[in-house]
């Protein structure tokens, strides 16, 4: 991070607390077993998908409106088509609806242009679908490309969700770090390089987190060799209370972004964990219940990117330059 960030990061000494939790639900349904998860040829996998997108995706929503909560789904461009009706739902609800490819497909396996027809064809997409261009977006596998954040300026994309720099605060993205790989063929004096860092944009990175995420510990993946799918989900609710609590005490302002899944979180014992995790959020001070979008925007208001960053283009100018 810039110097300009450095003193979001101070720890804090209790003061009043702003925390704000923010759910990131992945639809990755079908499009998940046709791009990432190797069930492209079962049956039963696919029909796992089908679960997800329509009964996963039912419970959500009645979850969020129990305790009147607006989540970001980030909705595969296959899942919209597919699931047109059940989209539709999430869409009418006033959940903000952002980015997740097409076929849950791996950025870092496809070639610029590739990337480039994925964005174009999914931005218009749900572009049309919610009356309005997408303002965030999730990298499948959260596998971000060297040329991933970049594409995203150029269409106007206000945030990503997708890196892991830090677990608890917004920051601004850079592009063009890089990095020596190791070639133990060649003398070490080739590849003993620090990491170079790129410049930094006004793209806002709302972080990632592997341990805030509903999926590798409690969905059963036949060709994942570290797929457990029977964590009890206790156990997990416990690493995401002992996140929380970590924070509450040492920040007065911080965020909480959680990842999950319909395939996962629509589960009869993962929608239970999470009732529960928020009972134990709304015990505390300060805590508000918000959209991806609106943590990119508060960001962005109290820390304006710095002179020069590489900014997004306005929201919607690729599709007119392109005659949508």
């Amino acid at each position: 991070f810039g110097a300009k960030q450095a003193n979001r990061y101070i720890i804090s000494i209790m003061g009043k607390k702003r925390v704000l939790i923010s759910w990131g639900v992945d639809v990755d349904a079908v499009a998940g077993w046709l791009g990432s998860y190797g069930g492209e040829d079962s049956a039963n996998d696919i029909s796992r998908g089908i679960f997800a997108a329509t009964v996963g995706t039912q419970r959500l929503l009645r979850m969020f409106e129990k305790y009147n909560i607006k989540a970001t789904w980030f909705i595969p461009g296959h899942s919209l088509e597919s699931f047109p009706e059940e989209m539709a739902a999430v869409r009418d609800a006033g959940h903000e609806i952002g980015l997740h490819g097409y076929s849950h497909e791996n950025p870092a396996d496809l070639t610029f242009e590739q990337q480039r027809i994925i964005l174009d064809k999914t931005y218009r997409q749900i572009t049309e679908f919610c009356g309005k261009p997408p303002k965030g977006s999730v990298a499948p596998w959260w596998e971000s490309s060297a040329e991933g954040a970049q594409l995203l300026l150029d269409y106007g994309l206000e945030y990503d969700h997708s890196l892991s720099h830090h677990d608890c605060q917004a920051y601004y993205l850079r592009t063009g770090d890089t990095w020596k790989k190791i070639d133990y063929s060649k003398h070490p004096d080739t590849w003993m390089k620090p990491l170079i860092k790129g410049k930094e944009t006004g793209l806002v990175e709302i972080p990632a987190n592997w341990y805030i995420d509903d999926l590798p510990p409690m969905m059963f993946i036949k060709t994942a060799a570290n797929s457990h799918g029977y964590v009890n989900p206790r156990d997990v609710e416990d690493i995401w209370r002992d996140h929380f609590d970590y924070c509450y005490r040492e920040y007065d302002e911080f965020i909480f972004p959680i990842s999950c899944h319909p395939d996962v979180s629509g589960r009869p014992q993962v929608i239970l964990m999470h009732e529960r995790l928020i009972e134990h959020f709304l015990k505390h001070e300060g805590v508000e219940f918000v959209t991806m979008e609106y943590i990119s925007d508060d960001f962005k208001k109290r820390n304006p990117p710095s002179t020069g960053a590489s900014m997004p283009a306005k929201a919607g100018s690729m599709l007119a330059s392109r005659n949508l």
